[in-house]
């Protein structure tokens, strides 16, 4: 049985060429690499009927997930929320566990809850925010006929946070492959420098890959660098993984970076 994903990135600045849609590429790399195939990847406008024309056109194709970045934030032209509520005929209403989240952080910062800042707890009635640990909007998870749908904020680290909680804590549809995962916490290397050897690795295995900062960049560097795949056989995937890890612990050594911690 084949699981079937799609994928909608939502932003003006995309369209016109300004940004890259490097969104789309991550969602579809990490949903890959969990066994999903992506169908279709759409890109909409900053506008209600766009958005909730390419929600409901992905809809009518039943996949089994829908991914949205974008369109979250405080600010005039963030719609992503109304219209993904227009295109389930579902009202718009405040989510009560997101305004306290939201209301905590800027309190934490002592700054007010001005109408701007709430509008990021709205959301279709029934829909479950998901946790936003790199900014302030959350995400959103709604179920509508059997098909689950999360939209994420479109700046890419808080988008790569509200997915990590997805597929960790709320994601329902798992596909039928064999998935693993292993995690290298390095010391001494900046991310900035194991990227380029990163990108290559992910293409010669097909894995995902993901550095995870966990120190400061230009003082004391440290990193948590994920290895995932799935396959529909364990042996081959562990294999896969483990050839990968021999070559990014090369790489480490090159770099002059010290392993502090492997985990299976």
């Amino acid at each position: 049985m084949k699981y079937i994903a799609e994928i909608l990135t939502i932003g003006n600045e995309i369209l016109s060429g300004r940004t890259i849609n490097t969104n789309a590429s991550h969602i579809a790399r990490r949903l890959t690499s969990i066994g999903f195939n992506i169908r279709r990847m759409t890109v909409a406008m900053d506008e209600l009927n766009e958005i909730s024309a390419v929600f409901r056109e992905s809809l009518s194709r039943n996949p089994n997930i829908i991914i949205s970045s974008g369109g979250l934030g405080p600010t005039y032209d963030d719609k992503t929320s109304e219209g993904l509520a227009i295109a389930l005929n579902l009202p718009l209403v405040y989510n009560e566990l997101a305004l306290k989240q939201i209301q905590a952080k800027y309190e934490k910062l002592n700054l007010e809850i001005t109408e701007e800042r709430r509008k990021m707890a709205l959301m279709p009635k029934g829909a479950i925010p998901v946790e936003n640990e790199q900014g302030i909007a959350p995400g959103i998870y709604i179920e509508y006929n059997g098909v689950e749908i999360l939209s994420t904020p479109g700046v890419p680290r808080e988008m790569e946070a509200v997915l990590e909680q997805f597929i960790a804590k709320y994601l329902k549809t798992k596909p039928n492959v064999v998935y693993k995962e292993i995690s290298i916490f390095v010391e001494g290397i900046m991310e900035s420098a194991i990227a380029p050897y990163v990108t290559q690795l992910v293409k010669k295995y097909d894995l995902y890959i993901k550095t995870h900062p966990k120190g400061y960049e230009l003082s004391h560097p440290s990193l948590e660098i994920q290895i995932a795949g799935s396959s529909e056989n364990e042996k081959e995937i562990l294999n896969r993984i483990e050839l990968c890890k021999n070559d990014i612990i090369q790489v480490i050594n090159k770099l002059n970076g010290k392993i502090i911690e492997s985990q299976q």
